[in-house]
């Protein structure tokens, strides 16, 4: 177990555990489509999250890597295909971090939060531009400050 989890409910350990998950649908999907490119970059940065996270987000990538692949395939089937009804269902879980983290080290708090918008980040990159670099469409521009997370910081 993650010492930053000590005092949470396992439905809160769920909700930040799945949040990478959530966030890397949210972003591929934004425009309607997750395409291979998508799927493929959200599992990457996913894992080598494992190895370059801030120091203090190691442990909980290495968990959080341990079924990402799979959560992220399932969900991908499981939530809805409509990317608007999608995005609403991933919102609201996302929201919940917004009671979740407070509970939390502030430090390791702001350290997720800014982690989660990088792969939010990294994934938009993933397909479209020159050679499939750089460009981040409308939709996920939208998306990609995870503005229904509050800033720990603020």
């Amino acid at each position: 177990m993650i010492k930053e989890f000590e005092n949470l409910r396992e439905d809160e350990v769920e909700v930040l555990i799945n949040a990478p998950v959530h966030v890397a649908i949210l972003i591929a999907g934004a425009d309607g489509n997750i395409d291979k490119t998508e799927r493929k970059e959200a599992v990457e940065v996913a894992h080598s999250k494992q190895g370059r996270a801030r120091e203090q987000l190691v442990d909980y990538y290495k968990l959080v890597g341990q079924s990402f692949e799979e959560k992220f395939n399932k969900m991908i089937d499981e939530l809805p295909q409509d990317a608007e009804e999608r995005n609403k269902v991933i919102t609201s879980e996302l929201r919940k971090l917004n009671f979740i983290l407070p509970k939390v080290d502030k430090n390791f708090a702001a350290k997720l939060y800014a982690s989660l918008k990088d792969l939010a980040k990294k994934i938009a990159e993933a397909s479209g531009g020159i050679l499939g670099y750089l460009s981040v469409s409308y939709e996920e521009s939208k998306l990609i400050e995870l503005r229904m997370i509050n800033d720990p910081d603020k």
